[in-house]
């Protein structure tokens, strides 16, 4: 099994449709499981798709606009009623706290674990959360109020060993962590040194995960997205209605289709549809005739990262 995979829970924009619910995505890396924002009914759409929320610590919140968190408070009263007891940490502009914490007290109080906020500057690219194997960093995006991206990173990984040489050269096993880190081996038994490149294999590639949304295209993200393995990016409109994108902050499918070739992506997934639109292939299609690799995100839709 995959250990880096992208749920997408809504893949809608502000107005929910029959098609399409509010922004919603879930990222599970290993042992852990990420939220990135919580529209409206993301927590039914976490039983609708069997999501279980045993692992989730985490929630990362773009912006202040209620298609992007009007989900939370719903979210936040079950996990209590359910008995969760440990800490959950929501990371976004610092007006959450204030926004949320009235709602926590009249509906949550007596709550069953502590909720924990940790505010960043949207117009700052910072790294908000960092464990053993992955990074997260914030990226500035353009909209209408505050708004960051996230980027997702695992850290470099450890080379393999080659079972057979621990055997060959009687390799200590205190040794064997600084082998995987780079290290090269002295052997006493032969008096020599062995070169690290002949005790282990190369490391399982790193892998990367951007999240954009909601956004004006802007080419000065292009540094912070560069070679990611899979971006997601609002493609809210088609090009035809390029005026309504700029006047909303939105980008059309052609724009990041055009994003994505020049920061060489490994893929691309867009969303976060307008409900004009009955039939997003039309996105894809506008999309896919500048950057072959592009997908759609819709509702329950899995990827491999």
């Amino acid at each position: 099994m995959e250990n880096f995979q992208l749920h997408i829970l809504g893949a809608g924009s502000a107005i929910p449709t029959k098609q399409f619910s509010q922004p919603s995505q879930l990222l599970s890396l290993r042992d852990k499981l990420f939220m990135i924002d919580c529209g409206e009914g993301a927590q039914n759409q976490l039983r609708r798709f069997g999501a279980s929320l045993s692992r989730l610590n985490h929630i990362f919140i773009s912006h202040l606009h209620g298609d992007h968190c009007f989900g939370l408070i719903g979210l936040l009263s079950t996990l209590d009623m359910q008995g969760r007891t440990a800490d959950l940490t929501i990371h976004s502009h610092e007006d959450l706290k204030a926004l949320l914490s009235p709602l926590l007290s009249y509906f949550c109080k007596g709550i069953s674990y502590r909720i924990k906020f940790e505010p960043f500057n949207p117009k700052d690219n910072l790294v908000i959360y960092e464990d053993k194997s992955l990074t997260v960093e914030t990226i500035p995006l353009k909209h209408k109020i505050p708004t960051a991206g996230f980027l997702f990173r695992e850290k470099d990984k450890l080379r393999h060993i080659i079972r057979e040489k621990i055997d060959f050269y009687k390799i200590p096993i205190r040794e064997i962590p600084l082998i995987k880190q780079g290290a090269d081996f002295y052997s006493e038994e032969m008096g020599e040194l062995i070169p690290n490149s002949q005790l282990t294999l190369p490391p399982t590639p790193s892998k990367s995960y951007a999240y954009c949304s909601d956004t004006l295209c802007t080419d000065s993200i292009i540094p912070l997205i560069e070679r990611v393995d899979c971006l997601f990016h609002e493609a809210t409109f088609l090009n035809q209605h390029l005026s309504r994108a700029k006047s909303t902050f939105h980008s059309t499918a052609r724009q990041v289709a055009l994003l994505a070739e020049k920061a060489s992506v490994g893929k691309l997934i867009i969303g976060h549809y307008s409900a004009r639109y009955d039939d997003v292939r039309l996105l894809l299609d506008e999309a896919k005739s500048i950057f072959p690799k592009t997908y759609l995100a819709h509702d329950g839709a899995h990827f491999i990262i």
